[in-house]
């Protein structure tokens, strides 16, 4: 938790929630300075009421400490949200599925404006206003692949469209069975448990994540070859969206990969040699927020949306 610095008076005062699978973050800013942040863990038994009424416990506390309203608030959520509202999947907290998200919300939030979108969204979101681009494209790499697309200064396709499902792009036909249930999802092949799953086959013996570093560090062939993989495929599917949209900036951030220094080039690489005459390759950089990419996206989102 951090140390509360109200904004002032007549500062409008706007909460970015994310909410994940095992803990949720929540961040005050006015204008554009943080005045406080804090996160908390889920009981161990999960609910969807349950959860909810510790959201509303940490809210208020949050809300009394602070002495002052919402003028809006921005949730970033992994579940998938249907346009009615409602919670359709959340993998990790299936409790949830059927959940009224938006009249929960407006019970917890009389006072705001509300708005939520895909984590991998408002991540896109933070990055490309830390990055000062406005036409952006991130990538994800963690337990999953997930990401997002700003286009104009604006996410898309745009909240209430649903999200930019970047990780469920083909990549290879005959590859690997993704857990949406399609074969070749860029997730299938690029996330870290499936490059892990890949060193291990090409080293003979299972391989952990500081393993995996070690080896790519060391120049070890099996992990070499194993993340020149994943770089393949996560090259395939961002030179499809630069040939349909357009962006000038891919980032690549998400646990995994920030754990492995030089993804990005081994992706700015493969990008180069799928350029084709006339179309310049897309420019690979690191995201520059880190675990914060939701987190500062929800306040983001927080900021854009009108009472």
């Amino acid at each position: 938790m951090t140390e509360d610095r109200p904004g002032g008076p007549g500062a409008a005062h706007h909460l970015g929630v994310d909410i994940g699978g095992t803990k949720v973050a929540l961040r005050v800013e006015a204008g554009t300075r943080r005045v406080a942040e804090t996160v908390f863990a889920w009981q161990p038994r999960p609910g969807s009421d349950r959860d909810l009424a510790q959201l509303a416990e940490h809210v208020g506390e949050l809300r009394d400490r602070l002495g002052v309203p919402f003028r809006a608030v921005g949730l970033a959520v992994p579940a998938t949200v249907g346009p009615d509202g409602r919670i359709t999947a959340w993998p990790s907290r299936p409790e949830w599925t059927g959940t009224d998200l938006g009249a929960a919300l407006r019970t917890l939030f009389p006072e705001a404006a509300v708005a939520w979108a895909d984590d991998g969204d408002l991540g896109a979101l933070a990055e490309a206003e830390a990055a000062d681009c406005a036409d952006l494209l991130y990538v994800g790499v963690g337990t999953g692949v997930g990401g997002g697309l700003v286009l104009g200064g604006e996410l898309c396709p745009g909240t209430g469209r649903g999200s930019f499902e970047i990780g469920h792009t083909v990549v290879e036909l005959d590859g690997p069975r993704c857990v949406c249930g399609r074969h070749g999802c860029l997730q299938a092949i690029a996330s870290g448990p499936a490059t892990l799953r890949h060193a291990a086959r090409l080293r003979g013996s299972d391989v952990t994540f500081d393993a995996l570093r070690q080896g790519w560090c060391d120049g070890r062939p099996w992990a070499v070859d194993a993340l020149r993989r994943t770089a393949r495929a996560l090259a395939a599917a961002a030179v499809s969206v630069q040939e349909l949209v357009h962006p000038r900036l891919l980032l690549i951030g998400g646990g995994f990969a920030n754990g492995m220094p030089g993804l990005d080039g081994l992706v700015s690489a493969r990008l180069a040699e799928l350029a084709r005459p006339g179309q310049p390759p897309l420019e690979v950089g690191p995201a520059a927020l880190g675990p914060l990419s939701s987190l500062r996206g929800a306040v983001a989102l927080a900021r854009l949306t009108r009472p």
